[in-house]
């Protein structure tokens, strides 16, 4: 059985989360296919990459957003041109230094190979609560505190 390359997936994701750090609306919905959809934290949905783009514009313009680290946990192969890539992702707040717990969440995103290049189909952001069971979130904390340390935006499990 062959293996499967998951540099390109792992690029686009760390592309798609530098976009987003340097508050680059247009880089970051550059990164979806035309017909792209994301879910945001807070289950906001946008449509397409012009609406991504928008939307984004008028978050960066008018928000102080936070920076993402992310640690990758797993990358599949769905089919010849469709990967999955599962994520647990953490923000520091603008002049922190520290992962803000309470954003932690876990990222699903599905990827889509058109005309020879990877693009996102689908991003998927649900906030990492772990109801009654303190101990799984403050272990996400520290695991993305160690993606911190590391001074990368994405590293792999």
């Amino acid at each position: 059985m062959s293996r499967v390359d998951h540099a390109p997936a792992l690029l686009l994701y760390t592309q798609l989360l530098d976009a987003w750090n340097r508050r680059s609306a247009d880089d970051f919905a550059a990164l979806f296919a035309q017909d792209g959809n994301t879910v945001g934290f807070d289950g906001s949905p946008l449509d397409g990459r012009e609406e991504i783009a928008s939307s984004l514009k008028a978050i960066f313009a008018n928000h102080p957003t936070a920076a993402y680290v992310a640690k990758v946990r797993e990358v599949r192969q769905l089919g010849p041109q469709v990967t999955l890539l599962r994520a647990v992702v953490g923000m520091v707040p603008p002049g922190r230094t520290e992962v803000n717990p309470a954003v932690n969440a876990v990222q699903s995103l599905v990827m889509i190979e058109q005309d020879g290049q990877l693009k996102v189909s689908l991003l998927q952001s649900t906030p990492a609560a772990f109801h009654g069971r303190p101990q799984l979130a403050g272990q996400l904390t520290e695991e993305l505190e160690n993606v911190l340390r590391t001074g990368q935006v994405v590293v792999t499990a």
